[in-house]
């Protein structure tokens, strides 16, 4: 057998091992959020851009999934509290706010309460965020993944169709190393990386307005050129997206004439113009 066919063969018996892809009821496009570390803004953008969707074009629906079993911040940011009702076919239906549909693992356990499971208990959790809430009609489903490139977001690319994934990152090397494993991580399980978003790109002081990268300067943007994949987008380092996520009142519905507002619908758009570029 010629190296070609053996590697034909080999694919086949991996995808025998993969769980066949099955669509979420009722969502036209899946479009997962991620960042190959934790603490570089990822859950702030997803429901960031989750309201910049909708603010670029108000008759699309979109909804936001926590994936994050282990620390989910959606309730807080969404300012979100309770347990979800049951649908007469015992479907959790999502809690809702700023007119987005949400479900978090975070509704489903006290604030305080530690998360610790085994990897079986998580998966069985994802399974049921995935597969037993009533979404409704969606045009877009933003999913708030994890850090990381683990259990979870392989089960995720694995059993569920995805438009595509946003990565996110500060410019700071450490986090575009981690960056680059998870952009590599959906190619290799066949996502396509809709771009990357280069999150505290730039600190402008409210006194002087003199602007310091903190972070350091483009990295995230050079790393999208190198590995080939489009750069969505600059978010600064600012007072007001913090101050307004920790109120639970996300900054593009909070203050949506603002730059911070503009530069999340920035991405927003990139990301619609990506899916497009996908689709033809």
């Amino acid at each position: 057998m010629d190296n070609k066919g053996l590697q034909e063969r080999q694919k086949q018996q991996m995808a025998r091992g993969l769980p066949k892809q099955k669509p979420i009821t009722g969502v036209k496009r899946v479009i997962v959020v991620a960042s190959g570390k934790g603490g570089v803004g990822k859950s702030t953008t997803a429901v960031n851009l989750a309201l910049g969707l909708m603010a670029i074009d108000q008759s699309k629906s979109v909804g936001l999934l926590d994936a994050d079993v282990y620390g989910p911040s959606i309730p807080k940011l969404m300012n979100l509290k309770g347990n979800p009702e049951l649908s007469d076919d015992n479907r959790m239906i999502p809690l809702i706010n700023y007119g987005v549909p949400c479900m978090s693992m975070g509704f489903l356990v006290e604030d305080t309460s530690p998360i610790v499971w085994r990897g079986l208990m998580v998966m069985s959790a994802i399974e049921r965020l995935l597969r037993q809430v009533e979404w409704g009609s969606l045009d877009y489903l933003v999913v708030d993944m994890p850090p990381g490139t683990g259990d979870v977001q392989l089960s995720i690319t694995q059993n569920i169709p995805i438009a595509g994934a946003v990565i996110v990152s500060t410019p700071q090397d450490v986090a575009l190393l981690d960056a680059r494993r998870g952009a590599e991580m959906f190619r290799k399980v066949n996502v396509p990386v809709l771009g990357l978003v280069q999150n505290m790109s730039v600190f402008q002081c409210p006194n002087c307005h003199h602007q310091t990268h903190i972070f350091g300067s483009n990295g995230a943007k050079q790393l999208a050129e190198s590995i080939g994949v489009k750069f969505l987008g600059d978010i600064p380092l600012h007072l007001s997206i913090r101050e307004m996520s920790d109120k639970g009142q996300p900054i593009v519905i909070s203050s949506p004439d603002s730059p911070e507002a503009e530069a999340y619908r920035k991405v927003a758009s990139a990301v619609i113009q990506s899916l497009q570029e996908l689709n033809t």
